[in-house]
């Protein structure tokens, strides 16, 4: 009986034991499980919180966005991310799709003037490091396709500096409408020595800037002149960091490139000094070109006749051969087609300018040493020389008067020889001289020295025979020039000088050296002797000095006699 109530209240502890364990368990999962939830809770309410800031933020910067548009705008809000598009054109204006003409309408933006844009990187896979470039910009047209900006070489240069040709690589640009007021001064700095060296180089930067709407600092704009084209960085400008250049008087400061004198840049002139001799050595189909200039106290004695310019080359290697060019400013690049003197003596070469020569006078000068053949090393001096060639002790023409007088003239060389001698040198001379028989020659030569004289098939200038080959190269094959036109030398610099469209003269309006064009067709602008360029250049309005009118360049002087009696 004891055992079977020991077991039975042992079975009932077990029992009890069992489900006061169940019973913890299950507040050890309750309790877990709620605090389980309130992590979920907190999380959640967290990131709820996160969610509810990031959206106040964006949306306090949407706000401060519109604001800053609103004020860049002037009131005008436009934003649009486009795709990059390249198009050859020149200048900075771009091309944006036909919907954005419509929503800047809207807002009567083309009431408010010229239009500006920003314009931001803000994707390229190509080149992660421009994400952040900026630039602006006026406006072309609105004929880009949807989705699309148009950008010509000069804003997609500053906006992809590392990709300066358009790719098929996908650039997203933020394009966004802002107002820029009106630039009064710029600093630029060229990227390499030499744009100094244009005549009126300021005046050729005009006539480029004559194509911009718009200039930041740090972009970079290229200037052309004639073949050559000149790269010019935005230091600084004046009233703000970004202005517009349409309708304005901008100064403008040109600093010195920091860039070292490149010596493999051949479109660079190194100053020369009269009478000091600069070294060089030319490559055969190269130049390298110096300058010098003739001012006025230089001037005074050479048109006086008493003193002559010498432009001297002395070749100090023999395996080369070098050709020697001149011009005059604003040529500053002579060459084979275009120039003003040449010489193309073998070796050692010596141009004497005078008083005689009409395109000789007060001005800066170019050199340009061509490398014929081989590799030249030279010296070039530039010189006065006196023109006197009085000799000390020259005397009496008594005494030339009476050895004339009885002189007698030679069968075979035609020198006049004393008559008591006469028979003795004839008979020497008939020995050992003889007369070179081409028509309109006479050259009295040594027999051993007849066999190396030779004649021009073309033009019948004698030479010796080692220079035949060298005439024949220079003034005979033919040439062809950038128009079509196939010319021999003499020819093709006349024709570039004179007539050939392509040739490169200052136009009378704007100061740059730009392509003549072909004749204007205009009769009036012909008779003017107006090249095509200058008709179309000159064309533009400026206000009249005297009354203020608007009145056309070309028409300014016929404007000042015709209204204010001024001759």
């Amino acid at each position: 009986m004891d055992f079977e109530l020991r077991r039975a209240r042992e079975k009932l502890e077990k029992e009890q034991k069992e489900r006061k364990d169940r019973a913890r368990l299950r507040l050890e999962r309750d309790r877990k499980a709620k605090e389980e939830a309130r992590k979920q809770r907190e999380a959640l309410e967290a990131v709820r919180r996160s969610r509810r800031l990031e959206a106040a933020e964006a949306q306090l910067k949407a706000d401060e966005q519109m604001q800053e548009n609103l004020i860049a705008g002037r009131g005008i809000v436009f934003s649009r991310v486009l795709e990059a598009v390249g198009f050859q054109g020149s200048g900075d204006k771009i091309k944006l799709p036909p919907s954005c003409f419509t929503e800047l309408s809207d807002q009567g933006a083309f009431d408010k003037g010229p239009l500006y844009f920003q314009l931001s990187v803000v994707h390229h896979e190509a080149n992660s490091e421009t994400n952040q470039k900026t630039t602006h910009s006026g406006a072309l047209e609105f004929t880009a396709e949807e989705g699309q900006v148009g950008l010509p070489p000069h804003v997609w240069s500053n906006l992809f500096p590392l990709d300066n040709t358009p790719s098929p690589v996908s650039a997203l640009v933020d394009v966004r409408y802002v107002w820029l007021p009106k630039g009064i001064y710029a600093k630029l700095q060229p990227d390499v020595v030499g744009f100094s060296d244009i005549p009126n180089h300021k005046a050729v930067l005009e006539t480029s800037l004559r194509q911009h709407a718009t200039l930041s600092e740090g972009d970079v704009i290229t200037v052309n002149h004639g073949v050559l084209a000149y790269r010019l960085r935005v230091l600084e400008l004046k009233p703000s960091s970004s202005v517009s250049v349409l309708e304005t008087d901008v100064e403008v400061d040109i600093v010195g490139s920091d860039s070292p004198l490149d010596s493999a840049n051949q479109h660079v002139l190194k100053q020369l000094t009269f009478g000091v001799s600069e070294s060089g050595m030319v490559e055969e189909g190269n130049y390298n070109y110096y300058k010098f200039s003739i001012d006025d106290l230089v001037w005074e004695t050479v048109s006086s006749g008493d003193v002559r310019i010498e432009v001297k080359i002395e070749v100090e290697t023999g395996d080369g051969d070098t050709d020697l060019y001149i011009s005059k400013h604003p040529l500053i690049f002579p060459n084979r087609h275009q120039h003003e003197w040449s010489s193309h003596d073998m070796g050692s070469k010596v141009l004497i300018l005078n008083s005689k020569d009409k395109n000789l006078g007060v001005g800066t000068y170019s050199i340009g040493v061509y490398g014929f053949k081989g590799t030249a090393k030279y010296k070039v001096l530039v010189s006065a020389q006196d023109n006197s060639t009085v000799k000390v002790g020259q005397q009496a023409g008594s005494t030339t008067s009476s050895v004339n007088a009885d002189t007698v003239e030679c069968r075979n060389c035609k020198h006049f020889i004393p008559s008591m001698s006469i028979a003795l040198h004839e008979a020497y001379c008939s020995r050992h001289n003889l007369v070179c028989q081409h028509p309109g020659c006479g050259v009295v030569l040594r027999v051993g020295e007849a066999k190396n004289h030779v004649h021009c098939d073309k033009c019948g200038q004698p030479f010796h025979k080692d220079e035949i080959n060298k005439h024949m190269k220079v003034f005979h094959e033919p040439l062809q020039c950038g128009c079509g036109v196939v010319l021999e030398k003499e020819q093709m610099v006349q024709h570039q000088a004179s007539v050939c469209p392509l040739r490169l003269i200052t136009c009378r309006f704007c100061g740059d050296m730009v392509q003549a064009g072909n004749s204007a067709m205009d009769t009036r602008d012909r008779l003017r002797g107006l090249s095509e360029h200058e008709s179309h250049c000159g064309s533009r309005t400026a206000p009249c000095d005297s009354c203020g009118r608007s009145v056309m360049l070309k028409e300014m002087d016929i404007h000042q006699v015709a209204v204010h009696q001024k001759s």
